[in-house]
């Protein structure tokens, strides 16, 4: 029987890769002046900035902002001037800075859920850029713990499970990225409620879920049908154990 819920923060509690996008069609718009856009391959390149500088620089507004200037000078061939670069820095710290606005329905899901499980909050990114939007958010006290991680893989699950002493086929991740949320868990046994974001990441499009892994997993479009998913999901799991699954 599940007996552990793990929410992620970002685009699954409050709002988050609106800014991000933002950010980067200013970055475009500055890039553009000196360069021809439709040439550039300008998302593509910082793309892969990006993802070659998350070793380095981990997730969030810190390590975007550094794989811009690092896209920007190479994309321009190091003509970008020095009042540009000054400006994608502060396009960094706007996004540090955003709002924290919790998603509709979310509030009343969490506590609906702890009223009856475990909650942990499970989020990856900037330490101090994710410590201070958990605490603007208002629900840290719903969760006994709050993990944040440097990558959302096997590893880190595994040992979050440990800690609570509870197996993965006994937790259930809820989230908006098939990539870090669900898929890692689903693999090591457990349970995924999928919450699709609007608009997403190039970067957590990428996962390799198998039609084996769907009886796992249950996408809902809205934070009110979280707990109903996770009924759901307790009777499938149910059903594992007595044999009539």
């Amino acid at each position: 029987m599940i007996q552990l819920i793990g929410f992620d923060g970002d685009d699954t509690l409050w709002h988050s890769e609106g800014y991000y996008q933002s950010a980067h069609a200013e970055f475009e718009a500055i890039v553009g002046r000196y360069v021809d856009l439709a040439d550039a391959r300008l998302h593509e390149r910082l793309l892969e900035t990006e993802r070659a500088n998350i070793r380095l620089f981990g997730y969030g507004a810190k390590g975007m902002t550094l794989s811009m200037i690092e896209a920007a000078f190479a994309i321009t061939q190091g003509r970008i001037g020095a009042d540009d670069l000054h400006r994608i820095v502060g396009l960094g710290k706007e996004v540090m800075a955003h709002p924290v606005e919790l998603l509709p329905g979310i509030r009343d899901a969490v506590v609906a859920i702890a009223h009856h499980y475990p909650v942990v909050l499970v989020t990856k990114g900037d330490l101090f850029h994710q410590e201070a939007k958990v605490a603007a958010s208002g629900l840290a006290d719903l969760f006994r713990r709050i993990e944040i991680v440097s990558e959302k893989d096997a590893r880190s699950y595994t040992r979050l499970l440990a800690e609570f002493g509870v197996e993965p086929e006994a937790f259930a991740m809820v989230g908006n990225s098939l990539r870090s949320d669900i898929e890692p868990v689903v693999r090591l046994g457990g349970w995924g409620i999928h919450v699709p974001y609007h608009v997403t990441w190039a970067h957590e499009l990428d996962n390799s879920l198998q039609p084996e892994h769907d009886r796992h997993v249950i996408r809902v479009d809205a934070a009110a049908s979280i707990p109903k998913a996770l009924v759901a999901l307790q009777s499938r799991a149910q059903a594992r154990i007595t044999g009539r699954d």
